[in-house]
């Protein structure tokens, strides 16, 4: 639907002490990211492992995609002396954040030819430490602004994120070309840092809790309220902490629940499933490093917050349905820009074309999937809930990046984006079913307004 806001009245929400706090914990989730990515999968193919392992390093993004498994715990459990001091929120997003810093030294001191399974075991404390972060971040947004702040929050989020992408893929390679591989991830540790001060900077949320969610609980757990002993709280505990967030959602959506939740899970597969071999293919056609890092990087990060500030936009405009849909056909068609890449080789231009495109796409469909993930959620179970759907979001996009490298080995490069750009179209059929199903419900809302002589 539309807003009755003006174009400058909604782009005055950018400038919301709670919307602009988002770009640097945006930052601080999205440094990590690369570096069990595509990042080290650059540091792999130099070091000469094969394209069939490094495309098993996928998995390791696996962690970021199962971590509806603990939500619960970061949504509940109190952490000794750092919940009491910060709170549930700031304390999980801290505890995070150390872990990455350990993780990235670690890391640091591998070398790939020597023990790959060391750098593996030490990218996955990394990545578990990285999505552990995550979720405390993702329920920290959602509950620290009105729901109409979200795609604004988003948008900031997307642009934090999105330079510490560029950070650790632009900087981290010229780091790598000047002062070598160890330098760099020593770096990145570093600049987890900005994390950690705006923990210490920001405020804890107040956290809401229905009567509600009060009474499902009790009822799920076969409790009274007046009902106090440790056997009692353990169920009530594990009714709240686990089983209530899920069974509210599906309480809440009926019938559709399962379409919402199939339409998470396809959204982006188009997107992820091409990312770990980016930096491969860029190497493998021609082009150098820096090469790289100044166009695929650099560039594309200008491109990707051009794109996530006009999709936050449209999203406090028009609502989440519209740019949504825009969002699904961008990520899938320009999967076909890489196509031609490969076609013509180590052309610059046609790089500029494909990563201008390609990013200014996903800046775009990460503001409007961040607002719609962030509106299904119930804040009384903001952290599991919102990791649920974060985590369907990459999951078979994450499985199917495993297998990159063996469909690269067998078919090349142009059939793999190809392939790519395919998987897009169910997810742009269901977005376009969700945006028709809304604007149903929006029309016999206003039928039934009108009906009433209001």
């Amino acid at each position: 639907m539309t807003t009755d806001r003006t174009w400058r009245q909604s782009a005055a929400v950018y400038w919301q002490p709670p919307v602009l706090a988002m770009f640097f914990l945006g930052f601080s989730a999205g440094l990590p990211l690369l570096l069990v990515f595509s990042t080290l999968s650059a540091w792999l193919t130099e070091e000469g492992v094969s394209r069939t392992a490094i495309g098993f390093f996928g998995w390791v993004g696996i962690t970021y995609s199962i971590k509806v498994l603990w939500a619960p715990v970061i949504d509940r459990l109190s952490i000794p002396l750092l919940t009491a001091y910060f709170g549930q929120r700031r304390s999980w997003m801290l505890l995070g954040q150390l872990g990455v810093i350990v993780g990235l030294l670690v890391m640091m001191g591998s070398k790939p030819t020597e023990s790959l399974t060391a750098l593996a075991l030490a990218a996955v404390a990394v990545a578990f430490a990285a999505s552990t972060q995550d979720v405390a971040i993702d329920a920290f947004r959602i509950e620290s602004a009105i729901a109409d702040y979200q795609g604004a929050m988003a948008s900031t989020y997307v642009f934090g994120y999105r330079l510490a992408m560029l950070v650790a893929g632009a900087g981290s390679l010229y780091i790598a070309d000047w002062l070598g591989w160890q330098m760099a991830y020593l770096s990145m540790a570093g600049l987890m840092l900005v994390g950690v001060v705006t923990v210490l900077w920001v405020a804890e949320p107040t956290r809401a809790k229905g009567e509600d969610a009060d009474l499902l609980e009790r009822r799920l757990s076969g409790t009274s309220k007046a009902r106090a002993t440790p056997s009692v709280r353990l169920r009530r505990w594990l009714a709240g902490a686990v089983v209530s967030p899920f069974v509210e959602f599906f309480k809440r959506n009926g019938s559709i629940a399962l379409v919402i939740l199939l339409f998470i899970a396809i959204y982006r597969i188009s997107d992820i499933a091409m990312g770990i071999m980016a930096n491969p293919f860029y190497l493998d056609i021609g082009f150098t490093k820096s090469e790289i890092a100044s166009v695929g990087k650099v560039f594309g990060f200008f491109m990707t917050i051009f794109g996530s500030f006009i999709g936050g936009l449209l999203v406090v405009k028009y609502g989440i349905p519209r740019p949504l849909l825009a969002g699904a056909v961008m990520v899938a068609v320009t999967n076909l820009l890489f196509v031609q890449l490969a076609q013509v080789g180590a052309d610059l231009s046609w790089l500029i074309v494909a990563i201008s495109a390609d990013n200014l796409g996903g800046g775009f469909s990460n503001a409007a999937f961040i607002a719609y993930l962030s509106s299904l959620t119930n804040r009384s179970y903001t952290a599991t809930q919102y990791a649920l759907f974060s985590s369907l979001m990459t999951l078979p996009g994450k499985f199917l990046s495993g297998f990159s490298g063996m469909v690269v080995d067998a078919a090349g490069y142009a059939n793999f984006f190809l392939y790519t750009a395919l998987m897009g179209i169910p997810a742009i059929m269901l977005a376009w079913w969700l945006w028709r199903r809304e604007a149903g419900r929006s029309t016999l809302a206003d039928d039934g307004i009108c009906k009433d002589g209001s």
